[in-house]
């Protein structure tokens, strides 16, 4: 049994330690926050420290995870490395890249092996987009599209999200997830030139244009919007032969012979949360699926690596600095 020690009880740690659940093998064992409601209300039997790093150093766990806000995902990263084997961390790796090298740098001198929560890596949708790709199955790019917009999110720990030197704006934040599915897609553009809004809350809305020899993706992310605006997350790739569309809750594939579904197989999974922007489990089961899969077999994380994390937050950071 996989003993997992979850830092961080809001949103995203809601989400995982639902998703735990639903993994045969695996248990939560301690989770660790500030606010003891929040704490009481996932730990299910799991033991509970009112500090993060007093979970740490004395939780009985074989895995740490950490869902805490990105400006400290670097110094309890790099402490749970000293005393695991294995570590989650969610994304943006971290705030800048010094502290990602750093940590890579730690990962490295203890042996321990890490993943990112670049979750739109292991989506369904985007799963299914790359296996297309990859196997020419509509023939070449032409061009892509990648959006994802979202309300506010006034609902983190003391609006620490809406604060950019705590989260990096919307930007690092939620655009990081196209961002670096493109990248782990295409690689690293010929060139790319990006925009981004100077009034209103910093870093909050950003639109890139990425140049891949004889084809252009656009990745464009903001978190402008309403409350009452759904959250979206759309992609749209014309191929020579097709144009394939994810957007309003259907995956499509137009041809010149007409409209066809793509079939996507959804688990029935149980304890789902719906706070925040996300409806299901979704992606996030799946990325911990495979994170705890590694560790059963005690292999190397070959997916969402630091390294890949810390590239596409550089990325990133570069987009900001040249809109």
């Amino acid at each position: 049994m996989i003993k997992v020690g979850l830092i961080g009880c809001g949103f995203m740690g809601n989400m995982h330690a639902n998703c735990y659940k639903n993994i045969e093998g695996v248990t939560l064992a301690a989770v660790a926050d500030l606010r003891r409601e929040q704490a009481e209300a996932l730990a299910d039997g799991a033991k509970i420290y009112a500090d993060g790093m007093d979970l740490i150093q004395n939780a009985d766990v074989d895995v740490i995870d950490i869902c805490l806000p990105t400006y400290l995902h670097a110094e309890y990263a790099m402490a749970a490395m000293d005393k695991v084997g294995y570590v989650f961390v969610e994304k943006p790796v971290a705030l800048t890249v010094a502290e990602a090298e750093a940590m890579m740098q730690k990962a490295k001198a203890t042996g321990c092996r890490v993943q990112v929560g670049q979750v739109i890596r292991f989506w369904d949708e985007y799963v299914a987009l790359r296996q297309i790709v990859e196997e020419n199955r509509y023939g070449k790019v032409v061009n892509a599209n990648f959006r994802r917009i979202s309300p506010r999110p006034d609902w983190g720990w003391e609006d620490w999200l809406l604060d950019a030197t705590r989260s990096g704006g919307a930007a690092q934040d939620l655009h990081i997830h196209d961002t670096d599915f493109v990248l782990s897609l295409f690689g690293a553009p010929q060139h790319f030139f990006s925009v981004k809004n100077t009034l209103g809350e910093k870093n909050s809305y950003i639109n890139t244009l990425m140049q891949y020899g004889d084809f252009a993706v656009s990745v464009e992310g903001t978190w402008d919007l309403p409350g009452n605006h759904p959250f979206e997350a759309t992609f749209r790739v014309v191929f020579e032969k097709a144009t394939v569309e994810n957007a309003g809750g259907k995956f499509l594939a137009y041809t010149a012979d007409g409209v066809e579904e793509i079939k996507i197989e959804k688990r029935e999974l149980s304890g789902g949360y719906t706070g925040g922007n996300i409806s299901d489990l979704g992606g996030y089961y799946n990325e911990l699926v495979y994170f705890t899969d590694r560790i059963e077999r005690g292999e190397e994380i070959e997916k969402a690596t630091l390294a890949d994390a810390g590239a596409s937050l550089a990325f990133v950071l570069g987009e900001i600095a040249n809109a």
